[in-house]
């Protein structure tokens, strides 16, 4: 119902984007308020890439608007100031959603090491994805006594241009679990603009955020809010029947990942299994709020959603991602090589047309290419070409290779 509210009020209505925002919305509404049989809770980090103009805003003032409507507004938030600022935010409010655009902003700078205080918002949102089913500690204050956030609930609805997205990956993010808890959604373009988008709310969405608001699982009284019991959501043996062989594909690329000495495969498949289950939960809460059930189809697709997502996310990590500034040089020219093969095969590109597109310093290409030679990924020569017979410099993928160096 949000999807279809968001998609018929947009300017540029995009699915992907409508699902991610619907998605976080659900995942809020729901916070620390169910579980599964494993304990897992519904705190997801959503990420949704699409270029400018798309609409990506759309999304984020749907949401919004449902949670002003219902009584929710202190649930939002829109940027981290600071890893510290998140801890006290959920310490107020521990179900907090945060829309933040442009992520990659925060990203970049985390891959750069430029600034500690960006490197304590990534490692503040790892313990918070953590906690979810536990308690916080938070960090000593003077002249106070440390206190506990119980069973925080930190959901993330980001946007970002997916160029800028995986520029500012960085080897590290992959590795030290971050990349591995977001569902990154990419949106396929730009839909058909139109007129007349403004809608109210329907009264059966908002019903069902305050039904959400005012449900309290498990437990009465003035404790309710800080010490919640989530109900627990039941699943049908066929549905553990399909966890199960979801865990055993993923806990299968973890193994091969191991054994290729891959540790950014390794982190990212290690909480495949894991997104499968809160996907389903949430899958399961919104088909039927009062009496939700794991079905075995819930859990297929869950499954099968996490896996393409997984793969696709490695793909696109391992194309993009770079360990220092020359490895994104490096990989900027395999992949231009690489779109040239695409359209002319196995023809060799002049150099003039590369440093168009590159346009660095004679000695920033030479460092490249000597490094690319040496690697034997890349082929170049000297031809003549032309009525006049002027000799140039010209790059091809060597056969065997391609600018994703075996990872596809």
């Amino acid at each position: 119902e949000v999807m279809r509210y968001t998609l018929d009020t947009a300017p540029y209505p995009e699915p992907v984007l409508a699902f991610a925002g619907a998605l976080t919305l659900q995942a809020l509404l729901a916070g620390r308020k169910v579980r599964d049989a494993m304990d897992n809770r519904t705190n997801l980090y959503v990420l949704s890439l699409a270029n400018s103009g798309v609409g990506k805003d759309h999304a984020r003032k749907v949401n919004a608007r449902i949670l002003y409507e219902a009584g929710l507004a202190d649930c939002l938030g829109t940027s981290f100031a600071s890893g510290e600022g998140i801890e006290d935010r959920l310490f107020v409010q521990p179900a907090t959603l945060f829309q933040v655009d442009e992520i990659d902003g925060l990203l970049m700078r985390v891959g750069q090491a430029r600034d500690a205080r960006h490197e304590a918002i990534v490692s503040m949102l790892l313990q918070m994805y953590s906690s979810a089913s536990s308690i916080y500690v938070m960090r000593a204050k003077a002249n106070q006594e440390r206190t506990v956030i119980d069973q925080p609930c930190l959901c993330l609805f980001g946007t970002a241009v997916p160029k800028h997205f995986y520029e500012s990956l960085s080897a590290r993010l992959m590795t030290n679990g971050f990349l591995a808890r977001l569902l990154i959604l990419e949106c396929r373009g730009r839909g058909v603009g139109r007129d007349d988008t403004e809608r109210p709310i329907p009264a059966s969405i908002l019903e069902a955020a305050r039904w959400w608001a005012d449900f309290r699982p498990g437990a009465s009284g003035n404790l309710a809010d800080w010490h919640p019991v989530p109900h627990r959501v039941p699943q049908t043996p066929d549905a553990e029947a399909v966890f199960r062989s979801v865990r055993e594909r993923a806990d299968a690329e973890y193994a091969r990942c191991e054994q290729a000495n891959d540790p950014a495969g390794m982190a990212i498949w290690a909480r495949a299994y894991e997104k499968a289950r809160r996907l389903a939960l949430l899958h399961a809460v919104s088909v039927c709020r009062d009496n939700p059930v794991v079905t075995p189809e819930v859990a297929a697709w869950a499954g099968a959603f996490v896996e393409h997502q997984t793969r696709r996310m490695l793909y696109m990590a391992r194309h993009h991602a770079c360990e220092s500034e020359f490895d994104g040089k490096r990989k900027r020219l395999l992949d231009v090589l690489d779109q040239w093969r695409r359209q002319h095969g196995d023809e060799w590109m002049p150099f003039w047309r590369i440093n168009r597109k590159l346009p660095w310093s004679n000695r920033e290409h030479e460092e490249v290419r000597d490094t690319l030679l040496h690697q034997r990924l890349i082929e170049s020569q000297v031809l003549t070409t032309g009525r006049r017979g002027r000799p140039g410099l010209f790059y091809r993928l060597a056969p065997t290779s391609c600018a994703t160096e075996g990872t596809a």
